[in-house]
């Protein structure tokens, strides 16, 4: 999804007419206020989350919305590509080492615009994705984590048994959990989930 915050209606439609010929969803937010109302409930897409962000508006300013983006976390899963209509270099540059995704200055190329959304989204869909696999590993025992720790340096179920002083069958159920947990069917899809 593909969210534009704008205070001119005008821009707001014209990307969202820009997206819609990528065929890329897109929300628009009139304040930045509505769209921080959005990201406090962080309902990401599955196929990734990208903003584009004018630089200077009358609530709060683009800056301060990357601020709080930044202040909870959120730059990796929302990438942000600034606009402004005001180029300013060394806020640009500012803006980049503090981790925007990019910084276009009005008018801009619409190609090379929604090439970087389209870039924006699989940098977005890759964070979640690792989020997802972090998450899923939290929730495995203490026990479970060791078993995945020799799983994944090719061990058999014999000599984990033996290496974790357990039985043949605890090691069984420890894998069945891990893979259910995981969301795996084989020691390989494992292996490359966690790659």
């Amino acid at each position: 999804m593909l969210h534009i915050v704008d205070d001119e209606a005008v821009v707001r439609d014209s990307l969202s007419w820009l997206a819609s010929s990528r065929a890329i969803p897109a929300t628009a937010y009139a304040s930045a206020a509505d769209f921080l109302a959005w990201a406090g409930r962080a309902e990401f897409d599955a196929m990734g989350d990208c903003v584009l962000l004018d630089v200077r508006m009358p609530d709060i300013s683009g800056v301060a919305v990357f601020d709080q983006l930044a202040a909870r976390g959120l730059t990796q899963r929302l990438p942000v590509i600034f606009l402004t209509g005001h180029g300013d270099v060394p806020m640009a540059v500012d803006t980049l080492k503090r981790g925007a995704f990019d910084f276009f200055e009005k008018p801009f190329n619409d190609n090379q615009l929604m090439d970087r959304v389209q870039e924006g989204l699989a940098t977005s869909r890759d964070a979640s994705a690792a989020a997802a696999v972090h998450a899923r590993l939290a929730t495995l025992s203490t026990r479970e984590r060791e078993v995945l720790d020799l799983i994944l340096a090719g061990k058999m179920n014999k000599v984990v048994a033996d290496q974790l002083g357990i039985s043949m069958r605890t090691v069984e159920v420890h894998r069945a959990h891990i893979f259910d947990k995981m969301q795996v069917k084989t020691a390989v899809e494992l292996a490359g989930l966690l790659k």
